[in-house]
């Protein structure tokens, strides 16, 4: 039932499957897979984020290619234009994320292992939302993107910081769609006197150095506190499992440490 040969241009496809226990499906992947490690030692890769190897990807013969956001149109278009099929989403919410992921589990028969992995992750959710309602105080918290230019969060992001207990500093942009619509300046940043700065840096390590010197934001509270924390991107830079195994609990921890 479904497609039966699966390239997962993006990370968090790949855990899902594997999740939904049809990782048999899956012929190729994106390098940067690092979850679940098992698919990093299986699986050719066949796609950095934005290109792949499109006459790599036609010898797979897959019947399905899966990809993710505007950022990889122009490889589906290379690979449509090849007589591949390819379903792209572009979702950028939590309940878009949930919403994908019933999809995903209708295409392999899993449609109902999907939306019991959905409900779990809901219901964790909702315990997070109730815990904090008693709050009285919510750190202000700035999350960064990339540095140059410096990108705030996207959406499911300042989502994700809400139910760990803390507030998006660039609230204002969070249903911005495009990275290039979140771009703010180092005053922008120091306007905001954030609590915490939390860099994940799409794709490279973040320079601490750079955050802890940045000349525009040094009178901050996170900078005078001390407040600067890294995430992993692969954690919660992508719309999968991942966000919701390791990456809110682990923002969660990190907001609860925020001192007042």
């Amino acid at each position: 039932m479904g497609p039966k040969r699966i390239i997962c241009l993006t990370e968090e496809t790949t855990e899902l499957l594997y999740l939904l226990g049809e990782e048999e499906r899956i012929v190729g992947i994106s390098a940067y897979t690092k979850r679940p490690l098992r698919a990093n030692l299986e699986k050719p890769k066949v796609s950095a984020f934005i290109q792949g190897n499109v006459k790599k990807i036609e010898a797979l013969q897959p019947d399905l290619v899966i990809s993710f956001s505007d950022i990889q149109g122009q490889l589906a278009k290379d690979l449509i234009e090849r007589g591949l099929n390819v379903l792209i989403f572009n979702q950028r919410s939590i309940s878009e994320i949930f919403e994908v992921m019933s999809i995903l589990g209708g295409l392999v028969g899993k449609l109902k292992e999907a939306s019991n992995l959905v409900d779990t992750w809901k219901s964790n959710i909702d315990s997070m939302l109730n815990e904090i309602q008693s709050y009285s105080y919510r750190p202000k918290v700035f999350f960064q993107e990339w540095d140059d230019p410096i990108i705030t969060g996207i959406q499911w992001v300042s989502e994700a910081i809400a139910i760990a207990g803390g507030e998006d500093a660039f609230l204002n942009l969070h249903k911005n769609k495009m990275a290039k619509d979140r771009i703010i300046s180092a005053e922008d940043v120091a306007i905001s006197n954030p609590d915490a700065i939390i860099g994940c840096w799409c794709g490279k390590a973040m320079d601490w150095d750079w955050v802890r010197n940045k000349p525009e934001w040094q009178n901050t509270k996170a900078i005078r506190n001390q407040q600067i924390f890294e995430l992993d991107p692969s954690i919660i830079l992508q719309p999968g499992p991942a966000l919701f195994l390791e990456g809110i609990p682990t923002l969660r921890r990190i907001i609860k440490s925020i001192p007042k």
